[in-house]
């Protein structure tokens, strides 16, 4: 996953200056149908019964991992095709964290569930 531009300002100023950083406390998992980019100007699902879903992490190294499995409710209409994950700090609005494209897209229909097995969603700094 790649850090949005929003949270690689935040990280250089807490590392490298004496500016106040707010720390997020809690995270989420949002779900896009095209690629949200540093700017998070990608589509976000909507509609269907979506909405992001609140994750915890484990760290372990220079890799933070979902500590659980994190599931979306049951599609009562299609998201379309999800193209592109997103970590933010917020269940609505917020600022996007971090995102990454899916390995595989996936069609997500009406009655689908998706889910991220835990250890399945990586956060690598290197």
């Amino acid at each position: 996953m790649s850090l949005s531009n929003t949270f690689e300002t935040h990280t250089l100023n807490y590392l490298f200056t004496a500016t106040s950083v707010t720390r997020p406390t809690a995270w989420y998992v949002a779900l896009f149908t095209s690629d949200p980019a540093e700017d998070a100007s990608g589509t976000e699902v909507s509609g269907g019964a979506y909405a992001r879903q609140s994750v915890t992490f484990t760290v372990s190294g220079n890799t933070a991992s979902n500590s659980a499995a994190v599931e979306f409710p049951t599609a009562t209409a299609s998201y379309g095709t999800v193209t592109h994950i997103g970590v933010y700090d917020a269940s609505s609005g917020g600022n996007l964290i971090a995102y990454a494209a899916l390995t595989t897209s996936k069609a997500i229909d009406t009655g689908d569930v998706l889910r991220l097995p835990a250890s399945d969603l990586d956060i690598t700094m290197d």
